[in-house]
């Protein structure tokens, strides 16, 4: 992805500050809600790319949309990222924020990849397993994504399980492929 390198640059210098200060916890709490903010706001997103959009205009809006709710580091953050004509690095900033505090806290997140959104009950089993299996503080991150049929795909680090319904049909595939006394499909 374009940028993320440059994000992680800035991810680390804010995550530094913010250690300095005792304000680590505090400013993961600003870049989550960052992070959701622009994701759910797709107009917002355009207006932090557009670059006919002068940045005294962005940074207002900004201010606007944050100024209460998030620490005046923050805010800094905005004037950092618009003077250095890099605002629109300002999600990817967010994400890699909570990525690395993640790591530092040795919390390790779990993706869950479902066909429908999976309840409470079944959610906390799989943690408390997660937790069994990886034995660090685990969080998911549930992906609804139809296209597998059933079952889940879970993806914790670099390892992933994947016990979809739509992979199996494809192994079923592939197996009858390469039997030679089966015609060809």
């Amino acid at each position: 992805m374009k940028g993320t390198r440059a994000a992680l640059r800035y991810a680390k210098a804010i995550l530094g500050l913010a250690k300095e200060k005792g304000l680590a916890s505090e400013i993961n709490n600003d870049m989550l809600l960052i992070d959701k903010t622009i994701n759910e706001n797709a107009d917002l997103l355009s207006m932090l790319k557009m670059p006919i959009i002068k940045s005294d205009m962005k940074k207002s809006a900004l201010t606007k949309i944050f100024s209460e709710s998030v620490n005046p580091i923050t805010i800094g953050v905005f004037n950092l990222l618009i003077e250095n004509k890099r605002l629109t690095l300002l999600p990817l900033v967010a994400k890699e924020y909570t990525i690395i505090y993640d790591y530092l806290k040795g919390i390790e997140i779990a993706q869950v990849t479902s066909a429908i959104p999976l309840t409470k009950e079944l959610e906390a089993k799989l943690l408390i397993k997660l937790k069994e299996i990886v034995g660090k503080e685990i969080t998911i991150k549930n992906i609804v994504d139809p296209s597998i049929i059933g079952g889940f795909i879970l993806r914790v680090g670099d390892k992933q399980f994947d016990s979809s319904i739509s992979n199996q049909l494809n192994l079923l595939l592939s197996n009858f492929k390469n039997n030679h006394y089966i015609s060809k499909l």
